[in-house]
């Protein structure tokens, strides 16, 4: 039981980190919609739009990692199993 949620644990910390790296490491809150600069083709004119895309805040990733890390704490309080 210990080692399982250990190596849980580890495969949780490990997807919450590649999976903020991946989809854009933001170092700030959580984002559901990314501000682009546009050019007007006709006018040239410069204008942000708005495009809906997920883009993962540090608070996703310290959850994930506190997540893990209660995980992997919690399976020090389970006392090993001796085979004979």
């Amino acid at each position: 039981m210990k080692r399982t949620l250990r190596l849980f644990a580890l495969g949780l910390a490990v997807i919450a980190l590649l999976g903020w790296l991946v989809l854009g490491a933001n170092r700030g809150w959580t984002r559901t919609s990314v501000a682009v600069k546009t050019v007007d083709s006709i006018t040239g004119l410069e204008g942000i739009e708005y495009q809906n895309r997920f883009v993962p805040g540090v608070e996703l990733l310290g959850t994930s990692l506190l997540a893990a890390g209660l995980l992997a704490g919690g399976s020090f309080l389970f006392k090993e199993q001796k085979t004979t």
